[in-house]
């Protein structure tokens, strides 16, 4: 992959849209008491509209259990009808995949609870198929306005679905590959994070968590994933993002993020502090009944991964990207196409990458409620499974 071209594609489009100047209108008065009564009015408003804000909110995605707690969530159940072209064989499977449910808790103006549980693959237990997830548990602290303290266990700010996943919400059965290989979504980890706005447009998150862990297997970044289930804490990691919204409809975002070690500081094959940084951007773009949504993702691991064992070669670089443009025929109606790119052992001169294309439909018989089908043709690396076919599903959230 050639990394540096892949930004510059992804961006080039955001380049040509036009950029408007933040204004400011400030009001002067001689008269101090008269400016005190502006201030304080300001004031009121402000606590008015985020009051407001708020009760929109709880409306529209679920209901209020008390005066100060909320309960929603959501669902998705899945039918898949694969063929390995790998060995032609059939995979056919229906499922609920998951549901999750949502609880916060005010506990005042500034202070609030929010929790989010997941059951996937439908029954938990042991020998069974499905887990029981805590995926976000943390208290927020409003010290200003604008700005806000959290600790818990927190969803990482990278790519485009990791933060925002219900199924309502974007096109396609299943969630995109490189957002699931590159970007390990769904991605949590415990640990505090400040989260605040600069003016109306940009938004920002820096966070100082736990870690992934890769030990064994293909050392792809997703098995990496320790869901603060005891996590191991030898090694943290930090993570900074940012995000633009200047433009009606348009949204751009970048994240960095530094692993200082990927083992957790165990030692195999004098591999040593295996440090790891992700560089992940995207735009997410809707005007009218025409979208865009594109990302790009990388981690440049220590090249020292490459001493763990032989699993391990090519897992130095793990990289991909997708370009997803979408039309709504109507209002409830919506096209998508999408191809993608990702490759976990993009490290060796080798074709390793995997392909995709997805073309498909959401059908929104509610704003918080889809029924969707994809066709998806993939093209997998040699002796590698490639599953050719297609989904259907319906997703909600309440």
């Amino acid at each position: 992959m050639k990394p540096v071209s892949k930004i510059f594609g992804l961006f080039i489009f955001s380049c040509t849209l036009p950029l408007q100047a933040l204004s400011a209108t400030t009001y002067v008065s001689d008269n101090n008491t008269i400016q005190d009564q502006l201030d304080s009015q300001q004031k009121q408003i402000n606590v008015l509209a985020d009051a407001l804000e708020k009760a929109n909110a709880s409306n529209k995605a679920g209901r209020s259990i008390s005066n100060s707690t909320h309960l929603s969530g959501y669902a998705e159940v899945h039918y898949n009808n694969l063929e390995n072209q790998l060995n032609d064989e059939d995979s056919r499977s229906i499922e609920i995949h998951r549901m999750v449910l949502t609880v916060a808790h005010q506990f005042s103006d500034e202070l609030s609870f929010f929790s989010e549980i997941e059951f996937e693959h439908g029954v938990a237990g042991e020998g069974k198929k499905g887990e029981v997830e805590i995926e976000q548990a943390f208290v927020q602290w409003q010290y200003l306005q604008t700005h806000n303290l959290q600790a818990g266990v927190i969803l990482i700010p990278a790519g485009i679905i990791n933060e925002t996943h219900e199924p309502n919400t974007f096109y396609g059965v299943e969630r995109n590959n490189v957002e699931k290989q590159i970007i390990p979504t769904t991605w949590w980890e415990a640990g505090v994070a400040e989260t605040g706005r600069i003016g109306n447009a940009i938004s920002y998150q820096a966070l100082i968590t736990s870690g992934l862990k890769l030990e064994g297997g293909d050392y792809k970044i997703r098995d990496g994933r320790q869901k603060a289930s005891k996590a191991d804490a030898n090694d943290l990691a930090f993570t900074f993002s940012i995000q633009y919204r200047g433009l009606a409809g348009f949204t751009m975002g970048a994240t960095m993020q530094h692993q200082v070690d990927l083992l957790q500081g165990n030692t195999v094959n004098n591999a040593q502090d295996v440090s790891a940084n992700l560089i992940s951007t995207y735009i997410d773009y809707q005007q009218g009944p025409v979208g865009l949504r594109a990302l790009y993702a990388m981690w440049d691991i220590d090249d020292d991964i490459e001493l763990v064992d032989a699993n391990a070669t090519g897992a130095n670089e793990q990289a991909g990207y997708y370009i997803e443009p979408s039309y709504k025929i109507c209002e409830k109606l919506g096209l998508f196409a999408r191809y993608s790119e990702w490759d976990n052992n993009a490290g060796i001169s080798s074709d390793s990458e995997y392909q995709q294309v997805d073309i498909g439909l959401n059908y929104w018989l509610h704003e918080n409620v889809a029924l969707k089908v994809d066709i998806q043709d993939q093209n997998a690396p040699a002796g590698k499974n490639e599953m050719d076919g297609f989904n259907l599903g319906i997703g909600l959230r309440f």
